[in-house]
């Protein structure tokens, strides 16, 4: 009797919302290649992860007063007098770097497999879209708690604005709500923060889903195993994934929540890289902090803007090399995706934009002089270069590739 109350619900919910046809398409009928590996539990990592941020984001903002008399004395009476407040406030702090982390490995697993190539252009272009609302977010997240180096960075970075042509000056007076940082201006971050960004990034991580879901995920080999499917019209170098590749992904969720949970009971501030000490200190417009460096996830952008000497062309440089990202699809022109099967030039341009990006995230920490400002000019020309080899390399038919296998390989 409870079978059919249970499967005339079930008809009652498909004939007023598609139900069953969704679960079947996103989950138990939407195949994936048997041989993907290590590199591919990085996507739902970054669902797991934003989930996090929104569950523990929605518990501070219950305590959280955004102002600037009591959001630094808001922040110390979570973390000190609210049960459990400590361990949200962490979840929240240590889960900024994790999704940072997580998803810089997505995005190398994206560059290592060809996720931008044909058909999946659309989708490498949502997922560079959500790193830069993410990167949006978590500057303003790092505005809030208004200890020293929240304050001082949000006086740096919201003045970059003011290079921008003819509305510059107007956009930092709107951003800042007046002449200087202020109350207005944390007011309008937390806004941002708390509601509409969070907004767009599960609309463009929403999209993004859709999208990967119609075009199919990559593989180690990068062959289409839409290509090969057997009598029923199943790929026959696929499985299902559901409910293959949702143990699979239980099992990095066991193994991700582990050494997450191991930061935040032992070392949630991380020696200062997932809350710098300054910010232990309320903000003060008096007094400069000794040295004002972003957050590590934002180091290697700040990087490039400090080794350039003129500011504006330091702002154009650091958001030139995100943008950049968006047309990877149209740089690279061989057709071989995996880079089991790619030239070794490839290799070596790869392995130096990865090189780079960590220097240039070390220099980013460093005071502006000296060997940092020198490294910084050097990887910042690697970074770029990547970009112009690939298009060269590949544009020009430098690139000799391997045969690519019809099927994939085990």
């Amino acid at each position: 009797m409870n079978r059919l109350n249970a499967s005339g619900l079930l008809q009652w919910v498909d004939d007023r919302f598609p139900l069953t046809s969704t679960w079947r398409y996103h989950m138990g009928e939407y195949y994936v290649a048997k041989n993907t590996n290590f590199w591919y539990y990085f996507g739902s990592l970054s669902i797991l992860v934003l989930i996090i941020q929104i569950v523990s984001g929605l518990w501070l903002t219950m305590y959280y007063q955004p102002s600037a008399e009591r959001a630094f004395s808001s922040i110390e009476f979570i973390m000190r007098d609210v049960d459990w407040g400590w361990l949200m406030r962490y979840l929240h702090t240590t889960g900024a770097s994790a999704f940072f982390i997580v998803v810089y490995l997505h995005m190398f697993r994206g560059l290592l497999y060809g996720s931008y190539k044909k058909p999946r252009e659309l989708l490498w272009i949502i997922g560079v879209l959500i790193y830069l609302v993410m990167m949006t977010e978590a500057f303003m997240g790092y505005v809030l708690p208004w200890g020293q180096m929240s304050y001082w960075a949000a006086q740096v970075i919201i003045a970059l604005a003011g290079v921008v042509p003819v509305v510059g000056e107007e956009l930092v007076i709107w951003l800042q709500g007046g002449f200087i940082v202020n109350e207005a201006t944390l007011g309008r971050l937390f806004a941002l923060h708390v509601v509409a960004l969070p907004l767009v990034l599960i609309a463009l991580v929403f999209v993004h889903i859709v999208a990967l879901h119609h075009v199919g995920s990559t593989n180690p080999d990068g062959v289409d195993i839409k290509k090969n499917k057997d009598a029923d019209g199943k790929p026959v170098d696929g499985v299902p994934f559901h409910p293959y590749f949702t143990v699979k992904d239980l099992f990095g969720y066991g193994v991700f929540l582990t050494l997450f949970v191991a930061v935040i009971f032992f070392a949630p501030e991380f020696g200062g890289y997932f809350i710098e000490r300054p910010n232990f200190q309320p903000a003060d417009p008096l007094q400069t902090p000794e040295a004002i460096h972003p957050v590590w996830y934002f180091t290697a952008w700040y990087a490039m803007l400090q080794s350039i000497p003129n500011e504006a062309l330091g702002v154009i440089v650091m958001l030139a090399g995100t943008v950049v990202l968006l047309f990877l699809p149209w740089l690279d022109r061989t057709e071989v995706k995996s880079i089991r099967y790619r030239g070794l030039g490839f290799k070596i341009g790869l392995a130096a934009l990865v090189i780079s990006f960590l220097i240039l995230t070390w220099v980013g920490m460093q005071d502006p002089e000296g060997l940092p400002i020198i490294l910084g000019r050097i990887f910042t020309a690697i970074y770029f270069g990547f970009f112009v080899f690939l298009w060269v390399y590949t544009y020009f038919g430098f690139e000799k590739t391997k045969p690519v296998p019809e099927r994939v390989t085990s």
